[in-house]
């Protein structure tokens, strides 16, 4: 197994998406935790007294009944119907909001991601050696120092609360029953908030940690890098040989095209550029075939081998050389300085077959627009 000091690449977006099937993603439980308990103490102190008052109506309700009620085997139902109106409602509330903030700080970090990847069995998460890592390690010491300042900042919170809330609590015994009762409930839930606030320094830490912790185990090495391309890509040696072969095929296509060009303009060091034109058609010149260096040189060949005129125009063989591919038409601005070229190769047949006088040297200066000259 490579070394993580070797783990130097950010990780591939394979990596990351096989990562997310497998349940890894970055994860803070301080989040989650400081969250349901924020949001359980704003609802406490937003629906506590409401459930504190129902809580006490429905026991005064119970506790107090009248003869007729009592030789009524029906009215258990209807105080337990009177109890649940009062109570459910505070208390759902409490609960969904609970819930959708333990929902929320599970996904807050890293998003929403459904696996069964994580809760299937495997026998490596039994290593005793996998577990002393994780006690013993980088990740185990984190989780210690997590715990004391968990225990040094809730209890500094908890000190705070009683400071405040000394003297109140010392005298609730002088106060008439029951808003002593609400009066201390009261306290609680302003203690409970002051302690859930201790949790937000934690939950601060935890988030980059986490996400750090995660980008640190995601990277790859340079060689875990070259492998997945390899794999996802295929093998560069093989896909270069593809290559090749593709360019030897796509040559060989081009060189059975040369004998049935109408002419091979040059630029006679380096390109080639062989053209068909169909006079009977509509369509424009067209490209057969073209190359540069040797394989210039090798239509260059094939051209004079099947009698196929070879004209030196440089600047326009080099404009068609960069401007069209094969079995494409010539571009519409050198329509006029092919169709001089191909007005002299056609007069230049005819004279070779004793039917014209000779044509007249093509001229170098063919119209090529300046930016088609390259």
């Amino acid at each position: 197994m490579a070394d993580t000091s070797d783990k130097t690449e950010d990780p591939t977006g394979k990596r990351i998406q096989d990562a997310r099937r497998k349940g890894q993603l970055a994860r803070s439980k301080e989040l989650s935790t400081a969250l349901v308990l924020i949001v359980s103490s704003l609802m406490f102190l937003l629906f506590g007294s409401f459930i504190a008052e129902a809580l006490f109506a429905v026991t005064n309700r119970t506790f107090t009944l009248s003869r007729d009620e009592t030789y009524d085997p029906t009215h258990m139902f209807s105080a337990w119907g009177e109890a649940l109106s009062m109570v459910s409602i505070p208390v759902i509330a409490f609960m969904l909001a609970s819930m959708i903030a333990g929902i929320y700080g599970s996904i807050a970090l890293g998003g929403y991601n459904f696996t069964w990847y994580s809760a299937a069995p495997r026998f490596s998460k039994l290593s005793p050696m996998a577990g002393l890592k994780r006690m013993f390690g980088v990740n185990g010491l984190v989780e210690l120092l997590k715990a004391f300042a968990k225990f040094f900042v809730i209890g500094g919170m908890a000190l705070v609360s009683l400071s405040l809330f000394q003297d109140e609590a010392l005298h609730l015994d002088q106060e008439i029953y029951p808003l002593n009762i609400f009066h201390a409930l009261d306290m609680i839930e302003w203690a409970f908030f002051l302690l859930t606030l201790g949790m937000i320094p934690i939950a601060l830490f935890d988030v980059p940690y986490q996400s750090y912790k995660h980008n640190e185990q995601m990277k790859m090495t340079k060689q875990e890098v070259k492998d997945e391309r390899k794999n996802s890509e295929g093998d560069p040696q093989v896909k270069g040989r593809i290559r090749r072969l593709q360019y030897q095929a796509a040559a060989r296509r081009m060189m059975q095209e040369v004998p049935k060009a109408d002419v091979v303009v040059t630029n006679p060091t380096h390109y080639s550029v062989a053209l068909k034109y169909d006079v009977d058609g509509n369509r424009a010149p067209v490209v057969v075939a073209k190359g540069s260096d040797e394989l210039a040189m090798h239509i260059r060949k094939i051209a004079t081998a099947h009698d196929v005129p070879l004209i030196p125009t440089p600047m326009l063989t080099r404009a068609i050389y960069y401007t069209t591919e094969v079995d494409e038409e010539i571009p519409h601005k050198l329509f006029m300085a092919v169709a001089q070229v191909l007005a002299y190769v056609f007069q230049l047949k005819k004279y070779k077959a004793g039917k014209a006088k000779r044509p007249k040297p093509l001229t170098r200066d063919l119209p090529i627009p300046p930016d088609m000259r390259y």
